[in-house]
């Protein structure tokens, strides 16, 4: 008798727990699933995983994708704001071509004195950019007032430039001169801060008669070297001397020679050499002998001008 009203007492409570379909703790209870964590990413783990409130687990099929072109893509979000990048820009990886922009204006032979790729002397040709906005005349990059550089191009002081002026270093020195590089490779932003500050101590008329424009100035090409004191004091020294009558046999010119200013745009840089490589250095002293003129520039030797156009 005991045990059989134990039973119903047992069965009874078994009724009302399920009826109720809560348990003491007041948890959810669905088909043995229990959810205590009622958060959205749970909730959103949960709906992945095949659980809906108050049904069975079950397996939720995968919406139907429609591939959408990529052209037909709009962006809905707002861009960020650009942030200002204030480290040193990157050299740009140009692409070398051998090909030629430009018919030469000499008919200057390559003299039977010239070093060749064994000779120490020796200096091989610059490296020539196959990229748009840049000048070119057989092979010999052009930046003057009427050839300008673009803004981004960021090529550094060449390698064999700066090889060969150790070379011309070292030969000075042998002699007793003291010849060092004082300047090389500008880039577009620093040659437009030195220019407006030469515009502003000395108006624009009289600083473009040495002071190069940014874009025009022969340091972004990363072929210029100024040696020593970067003006006239330069002018007569024993270096300044031997640099104009030897700067050639490197692969330089003296790029802007004394009385050319109505040729190149600017007054005479005694400090100022410009690397061409020696087979056009040698081409250009050759030509330069036979005119009778012994500093040619790159203007009168291709034939083009140099003003702002």
């Amino acid at each position: 008798m005991k045990k059989n009203i134990m039973f119903a007492l047992m069965f009874a409570c078994m009724c009302t727990l399920s009826a109720c379909g809560k348990n003491i703790s007041g948890m959810s209870v669905n088909q043995g699933t229990v959810n205590e964590d009622t958060s959205e990413d749970n909730v959103q783990t949960d709906l992945q995983n095949g659980y809906t409130a108050g049904t069975e687990s079950a397996e939720v099929p995968a919406p139907e994708v429609t591939e959408i072109p990529a052209e037909d893509i709009q962006a809905d979000t707002v861009p960020e704001a650009p942030v200002e990048d204030t480290a040193t820009p990157s050299v740009i990886d140009y692409t070398p071509s051998t090909a030629k922009a430009g018919t030469p204006a000499s008919t200057a032979v390559l003299p039977a004195d010239a070093p060749t790729p064994d000779d120490y002397n020796y200096g091989a040709p610059p490296v020539v950019y196959d990229i748009p906005g840049i000048k070119y005349i057989d092979n010999v990059l052009i930046a003057n007032k009427s050839y300008s550089l673009p803004a981004d191009f960021y090529p550094e002081l060449d390698s064999t430039c700066l090889n060969q002026f150790y070379k011309l270093q070292n030969d000075a020195s042998a002699e007793g001169l003291d010849i060092y590089l004082s300047s090389g490779f500008r880039s577009y932003e620093t040659q437009d801060y030195i220019y407006n500050d030469y515009v502003a101590q000395d108006g624009q008329e009289v600083a473009d008669t040495y002071s190069a424009r940014p874009g025009h100035s022969e340091h972004q090409s990363g072929l210029a070297i100024d040696v020593n004191q970067i003006d006239d004091t330069f002018i007569g020294t024993p270096e300044a001397v031997w640099l104009e009558a030897h700067c050639w046999e490197y692969g330089f010119i003296l790029r802007y020679p004394q009385s050319k200013q109505d040729i190149t745009g600017y007054k005479y840089e005694s400090w100022h050499i410009r690397y061409v490589g020696t087979d056009m250095s040698y081409k250009i002293h050759s030509k330069a002998l036979e005119m009778g003129d012994p500093y040619l520039t790159l203007e009168e030797y291709f034939g083009i001008d140099s003003y702002y156009h």
